[in-house]
């Protein structure tokens, strides 16, 4: 289906209102979501809204509560997310991070006690309107391997780069696994294979089967050993900068919930060279674009760069959402 996206954000908004989240903040809650469907990631747009709203039902989510700033350490803030809403908490954070680069060219914001921020890419996005550059990233309950184990003990901890670039930043929104658990139910529900190898099934088989995966929980980490590696260490320094709870100590919760994140933004506009970067910011991805494809009618993109081609498209002909999405989405008034 093709919903307008205002119509999109007045539904979600109206849900949140029901369940007693206030108006400015159900409003930014719906149109993350709406914007996450509307750049074309679905898994963590409308997809994810019902698990959001179930999530809420259950009391894992506070309506009431939002992030609030516990202390200062040097360079750092530390924040506690009281068990509010992830999206709303997470962008607070970032508006914060990109306050404190705009003072003194770098600002970092360290966040306990939150829930899952749905779409990362949201936040990285808002740090280049601002003219930030931007490193983020969250811990996750186990769902992952380390390298060499069978075990779920390590979490696949998404991270966020983000670059201005006018109309069109440099945004890496990625899991340290090959395949987010939103993108394997994405494909599960569709009947499609992952387009590459994606985890591991339960006969011990490297895999490219969503249901399979979903089923062991053993997904590849990204890079093999390389995206092992990295996820335990922005585990361990989530928790520290936070003073909040491991991926090990998530995993004793009922569910995904009180985890912890990072936001640094960087302002350009302390740089005295802030041009000379800019113009081999654009070179860059110029040379990138120009680069020749591996097949013959291709093209080579730097990422994000399709997110302003679904937006225009999405903006014109209406948000896509999965049939059986909205249905789940529309009971949800009731």
């Amino acid at each position: 289906m093709r919903i307008p996206y205002s119509e999109l954000v007045s539904i979600f908004s109206g849900i949140l209102r029901k369940r007693g989240m206030d108006e400015s903040d159900s409003f930014l809650s719906a149109r993350l979501f709406a914007d996450a469907s509307r750049d074309g990631v679905h898994s963590h747009g409308a997809d994810r809204f019902p698990k959001y709203v179930e999530t809420i039902d259950q009391g894992f989510i506070d309506v009431t509560k939002k992030a609030v700033k516990e202390q200062g350490i040097g360079l750092v803030e530390r924040w506690d997310g009281q068990k509010g809403p992830g999206n709303i908490n997470a962008w607070i954070c970032t508006e914060r991070a990109v306050e404190l680069a705009k003072e003194h060219a770098i600002g970092i914001v360290a966040l306990r006690n939150t829930n899952h921020w749905i779409r990362a890419g949201n936040y990285g996005i808002e740090a280049t309107r601002h003219n930030c550059m931007a490193i983020l990233w969250t811990n996750a309950m186990p769902n992952m391997p380390p390298w060499g184990s069978r075990d779920v003990i390590i979490g696949n901890n998404p991270v966020v780069l983000a670059v201005p670039h006018g109309a069109s930043p440099l945004i890496v929104d990625a899991a340290c696994s090959m395949f987010s658990y939103g993108k394997l139910e994405k494909y599960r529900a569709e009947g499609k294979l992952c387009p590459v190898d994606g985890g591991i099934d339960e006969n011990g088989n490297v895999t490219r089967d969503p249901a399979a995966i979903l089923l062991t929980r053993q997904l590849l980490p990204t890079g093999y050993w390389k995206g092992s590696g990295v996820a335990i260490a922005l585990d361990l320094i989530a928790a520290a900068l936070s003073g909040g709870l491991t991926t090990r100590e998530v995993g004793a919760l009922p569910i995904e919930t009180e985890v912890s994140q990072v936001f640094i933004a960087i302002s350009m506009e302390a740089f005295p060279d802030k041009s000379a970067i800019e113009e081999k910011i654009s070179l860059t991805l110029e040379e990138i674009n120009g680069a020749s494809p591996l097949h013959d009618g291709g093209s080579v993109h730097y990422p994000g760069e399709g997110m302003k081609r679904n937006r225009e498209e999405s903006d014109r002909t209406g948000v896509f959402v999965r049939d059986d999405v909205w249905q789940k989405i529309l009971a949800l008034q009731r």
